[in-house]
């Protein structure tokens, strides 16, 4: 009978370590998806802006300029939201007006998202890593909260996302992931072979919105509390 029982235990005992050891192993994948909530600096930032900060897919090329995400993105969280996106920027150009078009703005948050125009000019993977760190390094230094945007989609980019995703991790930054997804390969979706149409666009405010928006009323909660 003693046997049995200790057998019964040890059973017991296995599969509890087994269900253990499978939730740790989800959980980097728990945030990599955006599923997850961490820490991330400056959540008290003072600023006054949010501010999205990128190329043709910020900008919002192919569609009214009230169709662009960051418009539809004003209209979700009920803010005013400034759309310093600029067609066929790369990271090498952002860097140059990172001062002018985001810092001197007083920035709350900052959503970065750039990548599609260095792939296409073959500028250095290392390079646009480089210079994402470096705008994420001056934005904190200016006390707004950052979040970094995947534009992966499949095999689309995909050697940026784990890139992205462990500068923000290492920056304790938001961080949203493959943006594109479901957008770049569907033709109803997109205004011409990679940019959205106006429903796509929708459909990246929408998931912006669910990746900041927790973060957004975190930092309202600490302002009130501290008048």
């Amino acid at each position: 009978m003693k046997i049995q029982i200790s057998k019964a235990c040890n059973e017991k005992r296995k599969f509890w370590v087994l269900i253990c050891s499978f939730a740790f192993c989800l959980l980097p994948f728990a945030f990599f998806s955006g599923c997850a909530k961490r820490e991330i600096k400056n959540i008290d930032s003072q600023g006054q802006n949010i501010i999205c900060f990128g190329d043709s897919v910020t900008f919002g090329y192919g569609v009214n300029k009230d169709e662009d995400y960051p418009a539809e993105l004003a209209r979700l969280i009920q803010m005013p939201v400034i759309n310093a996106g600029i067609d066929g920027d790369t990271t090498v150009e952002a860097i140059k007006r990172l001062h002018s078009d985001v810092l001197e703005r007083d920035p709350l948050l900052v959503i970065i998202e750039f990548g599609g125009n260095d792939f296409l000019r073959r500028i250095p993977k290392e390079d646009t890593v480089n210079n994402i760190r470096e705008m994420v390094d001056k934005i904190q230094a200016k006390g707004a909260m950052v979040a970094i945007v995947d534009i992966s989609a499949g095999i689309f980019l995909k050697e940026y996302r784990l890139e992205f995703y462990n500068i923000a991790r290492k920056s304790k930054t938001i961080f949203i992931p493959k943006i594109m997804g479901e957008i770049i390969t569907n033709p109803r979706m997109k205004s011409d072979f990679i940019h959205p149409n106006a429903d796509g666009y929708k459909m990246i405010a929408q998931r912006t919105y669910r990746a900041v928006m927790p973060y957004l009323n975190q930092n309202e909660l600490i302002k009130k509390s501290e008048k």
